[in-house]
């Protein structure tokens, strides 16, 4: 499992039959593999929540999601398991299929959730359209798997 934290002052997705949006905390870009499991997927939700990457009063990355209340917005992505080496068409053969994938993002959210901060969804499969104010920026890159992202 992936993801991409984006730390935002402010974040929006849209689809054709909805929207979402969110104030200070994390705009979250979640990729299932498919050799992923439910374990993968708590990791990194606990991972996330407790990460300290938001700054005290002295400017230090000291304090977590939790604790300055953050507000999450996840959003599905297959394409962070895109394999472009000795191609320029990536593969997606690793991303998992969406009876996998669903309910492995469904129990990251719930387990997001359960911390009792606020977390707004994209919509799993749609086409949909992300805006965000990076805060920073701060971009950190979380995987439960061997991650090589080189292409040569």
């Amino acid at each position: 499992m992936r993801v991409v934290a984006q730390r935002v002052n402010d974040a929006s997705v849209r689809w054709d039959a909805g929207e979402a949006s969110i104030g200070q905390g994390y705009c979250l870009l979640v990729g299932v593999a498919d050799s992923d499991t439910e374990r993968d997927a708590d990791y990194l939700a606990d991972k996330i929540l407790k990460l300290r990457v938001f700054s005290d009063e002295a400017g230090k990355f000291n304090l977590s999601a939790t604790q300055v209340k953050a507000d999450l917005l996840v959003v599905s992505q297959f394409t962070l398991f895109a394999d472009a080496r000795g191609q320029n068409r990536p593969s997606f053969l690793h991303a998992a299929r969406p009876e996998q994938g669903r309910p492995l993002l469904d129990r990251f959210i719930s387990r997001l959730r359960d911390s009792g901060l606020r977390v707004k969804t994209g919509s799993f499969g749609a086409q949909m359209a992300v805006r965000l104010t990076n805060d920073g920026p701060v971009t950190i890159v979380l995987s439960t798997d061997a991650w090589e992202p080189r292409i040569g």
